[in-house]
C-alpha cells in the first residue's frame, strides 16, 4: 500500500488519517525535516481595450481619450507591461502576469483561453467596450488613467455607464466602485495581494489533531460553516493514533539525536533565554518533526490541535506551543485550539501577508489598550528576523516548554476579532506599546489603538483574536467582500463630531 491509502473518507466529518505509523512517514530517501510549500501564484491577464475611430467629417467621431490607432496601442501595452513587470519585481507575494491582450471589444476574450486560465483580470479600460468582463466569473480590476499617461475614456464614463449601467445604483455585486484604480499602479498591487491571500487559503487542507472544533460553540455547526464558506479540508487524526507514532518517534535513536540538535541550536541562540527543563525543549523537537512528517502525509502546511490544555501533554511529556511557534517560524500554518471560529481569519491573514500570525485571546478593552495573550507567539512575526524569547512554561500547567516572545515596542500590528457566525470580523489597527509578563499566557502584548474604548468593547465579536505585524486591513476587507462576510474596520469610522 503507498503510504497515500491510510487516507480514509469518513463521511460529513471529513476525512480521517488513520493506520500510519513513524516508519511509514520516513520512507528512505526522503527529508527528515519536510518544509512547507510557498503560497501558489496568483495568475493575472491584463487586458487593454482601445477604440479605434475613423474620421466622419461634421459629426463627433471619437470619444474620449488618447488611444485610438495602433500605434497608441502598442505603445501604452509597452507602458503596462512595464508597470507590471516593476509590481512583480517588488512584490511581496507570489504573481504571475499574462501577455497583455490588445483588443477593441471585451467581448473578444470571452472563453478565451488566456482567460480561463486566469485568477484576475485587470481591464485597462482606454476604450468604450469593456463590458462583458462582468461574465467572465473572475476578480476584476479597473485601471484607467488620468496623468499617469493618455487619458482613458472610462475615466469619463466607468461609474455611469459600467459599474451602474446607465441607473443610481452599482449593477454588479462582484464589481465595485473599490475595484477602481486611477493612475497609481501601487493600488493595483495591494489588491492582488488581497486577491492572492483569498486564492491561497480557498480549499485549504488543515490537519486537525483530535479533530476540528470551534470555541464555547456546538459540534460541528462552525467546521461545517467554515467548509462551505472557505471550502476547507479538515483532515483529522485521532489522539491515540498521534501518541502511538510520538510513542514510535521517540524510539527512534536517529529522530531524538535530530531533536536535541535542533533544539542544541535553538538555545544557542543569543536571543533565547532558557527558564524551563531542557528535556521540555527536546520534546517539543521531536513534536514538531512528527507534525511536519504528518502534515507531509495530509500534502499540508495547516495544523491545529483540539486538546493543548491537556491532552497532548503526557503523550508529547511537553506543552506543544514551542512547537506551534518553531512551525510557524518556518512558514507552517499552525493553530492551538482547533478553533475554526478564528482559525480562517490566521489562514487569510498569512497568507496576505506571507508572515506568521498570532492566536490569542483578547482581555477588556479599556485606556486605549487592550491586552492579547496566549503561550504559541512565533517569533518570525516580521517574516524575516526573530524577535528575543524567554522559553518558560505553559502557564496554566506550569509544565513543558512556552515561548514568551519579546514582541517589540512600536510595532504596528493586524488584529482581526471573528465572529461565531462568520458574518462580521471585527477589525483594528494598533500599536504594541508593552510586552509584559504578567500571571497569564505566556506570549503577551499589550496594544495601543485610537478608537474609543467602548466602541471596541461593543464592537468585538466572537472570542480569539488573530494579529500579525503591518497594517493589512485594506486587503482583507477587499478579499472578506468575496466570501460575503462584512469587514467591521474600526479604524475606518469616522471619530464622533464635538459636543456643541
Amino acid at each position: 500500500m503507498s503510504r497515500r491509502s491510510f487516507l480514509a473518507a469518513a463521511g460529513i466529518g471529513g476525512t480521517v488519517l488513520s493506520g500510519l505509523s513513524w516508519a511509514a512517514l520516513g520512507a528512505p530517501g526522503e527529508p527528515a525535516l519536510p518544509s512547507p510549500k510557498p503560497r501558489v501564484p496568483l495568475k493575472v491577464l491584463p487586458i487593454l481595450v482601445w477604440d479605434h475611430p475613423q474620421r466622419a467629417e461634421q459629426r463627433s467621431w471619437r470619444n474620449w481619450g488618447g488611444v485610438h490607432t495602433p500605434e497608441a496601442a502598442a505603445e501604452e501595452v509597452a507602458r503596462i507591461k512595464k508597470e507590471l513587470a516593476e509590481i512583480a519585481k517588488t512584490a511581496d507575494f507570489p504573481v504571475e502576469f499574462a501577455e497583455v491582450a490588445s483588443v477593441n471589444r471585451m467581448a473578444d476574450m470571452a472563453k478565451s483561453p488566456q482567460v480561463e486560465a486566469a485568477d484576475a483580470i485587470i481591464v485597462y479600460g482606454a476604450g468604450h467596450n469593456i463590458g462583458g468582463c462582468e461574465n467572465f466569473g473572475k476578480d476584476v480590476i479597473l485601471f484607467q488613467r488620468h496623468r499617469s499617461g493618455p487619458v482613458y475614456l472610462q475615466y469619463e464614463i466607468v461609474s455611469p455607464r459600467f459599474l451602474r449601467q446607465h441607473t443610481d445604483q452599482a449593477a454588479f455585486a462582484h464589481i465595485r466602485d473599490e475595484d477602481v484604480v486611477t493612475d497609481r499602479p501601487d493600488e493595483i498591487a495591494w489588491r492582488l495581494r488581497a486577491l492572492c491571500g483569498l486564492k491561497n487559503t480557498r480549499g485549504t487542507k488543515v490537519l486537525c489533531i483530535g479533530g476540528p472544533g470551534a470555541w464555547a460553540q456546538p459540534k460541528d455547526v462552525v467546521p461545517d460553516l467554515v467548509k462551505k464558506i472557505w471550502g476547507l479540508d479538515l483532515v483529522t487524526i485521532s489522539y491515540d493514533d498521534l501518541g502511538r507514532m510520538i510513542g514510535e518517534a521517540r524510539a527512534d535513536q536517529a529522530a531524538v539525536a535530530l531533536a536535541k540538535t535542533r533544539a542544541e541550536k535553538y538555545l544557542g541562540d543569543p536571543g533565547v533565554q532558557l527558564e524551563t527543563q531542557r528535556q521540555f525543549v527536546d520534546n517539543c523537537f521531536l513534536l514538531d518533526q512528527v507534525f511536519r512528517r504528518l502534515m507531509r502525509e495530509a500534502d499540508t502546511k495547516a495544523i491545529t490541535i483540539s486538546g493543548c490544555m491537556s491532552t497532548i501533554m503526557p503523550k508529547a511529556e511537553t506543552a506543544a506551543c514551542l512547537t506551534l511557534s518553531t512551525l510557524n517560524d518556518d512558514g507552517f500554518l499552525a493553530f492551538c485550539e482547533s478553533d475554526f471560529v478564528v482559525i480562517p481569519s490566521g489562514l487569510l491573514l498569512a497568507n496576505i501577508s506571507g508572515r506568521p500570525v498570532f492566536l490569542n485571546d483578547p482581555t477588556y478593552p479599556h485606556d486605549g489598550l487592550i491586552t492579547l495573550a496566549h503561550c504559541t507567539g512565533p517569533r518570525k512575526m516580521n517574516g524575516k528576523t526573530l524577535d528575543k524569547v524567554r522559553v518558560v512554561t505553559h502557564f496554566e500547567s506550569d509544565y513543558g516548554a512556552a515561548p514568551k516572545v519579546e514582541m517589540p515596542k512600536g510595532q504596528v500590528v493586524t488584529n482581526i476579532a471573528p465572529d461565531f457566525k462568520s458574518e462580521r470580523w471585527m477589525g483594528l489597527v494598533g500599536k504594541i506599546v508593552d510586552a509584559p509578563f504578567l500571571p497569564i499566557c505566556r506570549c503577551q502584548i499589550d496594544v495601543g489603538y485610537d478608537v474609543p474604548d467602548r466602541l471596541v468593547a461593543e464592537r468585538m465579536p466572537g472570542f480569539h483574536w488573530m494579529t500579525a505585524y503591518g497594517d493589512y486591513t485594506k486587503e482583507l476587507g477587499y478579499a472578506l467582500r468575496r466570501v460575503g462576510i462584512q469587514w467591521d474596520n474600526l479604524n475606518d469610522l469616522e471619530p464622533p463630531r464635538p459636543e456643541v
